[in-house]
């Protein structure tokens, strides 16, 4: 416990804190489709991922391991930068949940930790080989291969049920969606929740407490999957919406076809050790079931603020991350501190502006209501 000084003991408990906002931030991949189709009940919902997203956390530790001895390396890192990152990382995702757009939040953490491991140890602290192979690469291919999956997917269901009632067709699909849903949230636990695992390793190998590339310890994982678990049985309640609502208008078939394809994708990497975007596979997911249905309409306009949200994610928080990291490495403790103080305020800023317009359990599925004129409107010049 000799290695564990106040520096490192800060770093974890912020290190929890953005797995915290990981998991509110996260929660509409697995439940935003259920909770749309009426599937499960908003407050069921995110009370079973929660349970689930901690499960998860246990059953690998192959993406901490690329987090803790991959994309940056850990010979040169210092708990300062760590901390820095995170400061990135917990920013982003709470500007990003401010405004609804389900960004990444795996990118916020990797943009955050590259952009303060670059300024506090240069340029050859990042392995950008990993960052590619393990990051970039996944970031592009796991939404194009997810929505192919989910559109193919629900071709299948409306061919397949073609002629059953539609009733029948959608009691069944509801009941399939329990499954495929909490399916998503043991593997958004099993992705997620490592990357957090993976930055606590990097801290306390930084630190001399771990050995160079060791694994994560039991109360590291037991820690990082309650702290998921609490953020996503809180809710996501914007982004839940965006996703749920503001992408397609989801149908059952659709709904469990998305989180079919989801899960598929998302076990698949945390096998490999990908640390790829659950939120970029959830989104792909969902836009592959809106094309799956014939008719079915898709919001081009909000995938395309998506889609600009996922292009700035990952330098926007290094930016972050290495401002702060650049106040830290010349401030030290009172460095340190000035960064935690600015971070906090304008954490509690974006908490505190969110409460104007605040979306929670009881308005999730509310429909933006469209006024539509009836009668054409008046020339000018015409009088009333």
């Amino acid at each position: 416990m000799d290695h564990i000084t106040f520096l490192v003991a800060v770093v974890i408990v912020t290190a929890l804190a953005f797995d915290f906002t990981n998991g509110f931030h996260d929660t509409a991949n697995a439940m935003a489709t259920s909770i749309a189709t009426g599937a499960l009940a908003p407050r069921t919902a995110v009370l079973i991922s929660g349970v689930l997203n901690v499960v998860g956390a246990f059953l690998s530790t192959e993406v901490a391991k690329t987090i803790s001895g991959g994309i940056v390396d850990d010979t040169l890192v210092t708990p300062g930068m760590i901390f820095a990152g995170l400061v990135g990382a917990i920013l982003w995702n709470l500007l990003t949940w401010l405004v609804g757009l389900p960004s990444s939040s795996s990118h916020a953490l990797f943009g955050g930790l590259i952009g303060a491991v670059w300024v506090g140890a240069g340029s050859h602290g990042v392995n950008f080989g990993k960052v590619v192979e393990k990051v970039l690469v996944p970031a592009v291919a796991s939404p194009v291969v997810a929505g192919l999956a989910a559109l193919l997917a629900t071709y299948l269901a409306y061919r397949l049920t073609d002629r059953a009632r539609k009733d029948t067709v959608t009691k069944g699909f509801r009941i399939g969606q329990i499954a495929s849903a909490s399916l998503v949230s043991l593997a958004h636990g099993t992705n997620d929740a490592q990357k957090t695992m993976g930055v606590i390793t990097l801290t306390l190998i930084s630190a001399g407490a771990l050995g160079h590339q060791a694994g994560p310890p039991l109360w590291v994982i037991a820690s990082a999957g309650l702290a998921i678990g609490l953020g996503t049985y809180l809710g996501g309640w914007r982004i839940i919406r965006t996703m749920g609502k503001g992408l397609t208008e989801i149908q059952s078939p659709q709904g469990f076809a998305a989180e079919t394809a989801s899960t598929a994708v998302i076990l698949t990497s945390a096998h490999l050790g990908f640390a790829l975007s659950t939120t970029q596979v959830a989104s792909g997911s969902i836009l592959g079931a809106g094309l799956g249905r014939r008719l079915a309409e898709v919001r081009w306009g909000v995938a395309g603020r998506m889609a600009v949200a996922w292009l700035i994610t990952l330098p926007a928080a290094a930016l972050v991350g290495g401002l702060a990291a650049s106040v830290v490495q010349s401030g030290g403790d009172l460095g340190t501190a000035v960064v935690a103080l600015v971070g906090a305020a304008l954490a509690a800023g974006i908490v505190v502006v969110s409460r104007r317009n605040p979306v929670h359990a009881h308005n999730v599925n509310d429909a933006h209501k469209v006024t539509i004129r009836t009668e054409p409107p008046a020339k000018v010049g015409t009088a009333a």
